[in-house]
């Protein structure tokens, strides 16, 4: 199902800026039972990052009543919400009145063989970099070419995710995901000042390794600190949590804090 602007429809207009320059921010989520999860994380991520780019986020109710109508006919999918600065005549220069474009639109969830969360996934390690760009770190904002150019760098289907690192090798993340890494019994995530996505589950592990009195650090990590982790995951909203069991040639078996963390996860999902 597909809704523009609170109506069904498949099409936005070709003056849209969303199309022509990227202008705009999106949310990807599951729907369970016709509820949209952890929907309020969901929001306030998705109102901050409007505001980053001065782009009005709609109302909070304006959203539910899209995903009602969705949740309504497909109780089980996953939901991506755009938002974009809407029409404008040719060039960069923003309208003065801008009517943003809303856009909510389902799939249906994705059926991940079950040895993805249980014992982990093999990944590539990038060979494109992320730019740095310090005014759009951490927004989920529409200019994804980079993450595209990273996932067609390979086509074997034993491997699931890319990791990209910045210009200075520092890895910032997975093409689809964030990543943490254990060590010593704490955990590391990636800094994300310069460049990458700060995505809800990110957010939510944060706050559950601080609730649990996990040590966690935010911190640059290069590519010899990463292949000296005891173990590593990588999480967004629609896989949860997966644990990674190997990057090219070297290998990892699931962890204890892995696991404690995929059942934390579990557990407030499930709330």
């Amino acid at each position: 199902m597909n809704l523009i602007n609170g109506v069904a429809g498949d099409a936005v207009s070709v003056r849209d800026r969303g199309l022509a320059y990227g202008d705009g921010v999106f949310r990807t989520f599951p729907v369970r039972g016709g509820k949209p999860a952890l929907w309020q994380r969901q929001y306030t991520k998705l109102a901050h990052d409007c505001k980053a780019i001065a782009i009005d986020c709609p109302p909070s109710a304006t959203l539910e009543n899209d995903l009602a109508q969705i949740g309504a006919s497909e109780p089980d999918c996953v939901v991506k919400i755009i938002i974009t600065r809407g029409d404008s005549a040719r060039g960069y220069a923003p309208p003065s009145e801008p009517k943003p474009t809303r856009v909510v639109t389902s799939s249906a969830l994705p059926d991940y063989p079950k040895h993805y969360a249980e014992t982990g996934v093999r990944t590539h390690l990038c060979r494109i970099r992320l730019a740095a760009q310090p005014a759009l770190a951490g927004i989920k904002h529409l200019n994804r070419l980079e993450n595209v150019l990273a996932r067609a760098e390979w086509s074997d289907p034993a491997v699931t995710e890319g990791l990209m690192c910045d210009a200075d090798d520092n890895v910032i993340g997975g093409t689809m995901s964030n990543l943490f890494i254990g060590k010593n019994s704490k955990l590391l995530t990636p800094e994300l000042k310069r460049c990458g996505v700060s995505g809800v589950m990110r957010e939510l592990v944060i706050e559950l390794a601080r609730a649990h009195d996990i040590p966690l650090q935010i911190a640059d990590i290069g590519i010899d600190e990463l292949l000296a982790a005891d173990e590593l995951f990588v999480v967004n909203s629609v896989i949860g949590l997966w644990p990674v069991a190997a990057l090219d040639r070297k290998t990892w078996n699931k962890g204890a804090l892995t696991a404690r963390m995929q059942q934390w996860i579990v557990n407030v999902q499930s709330d």
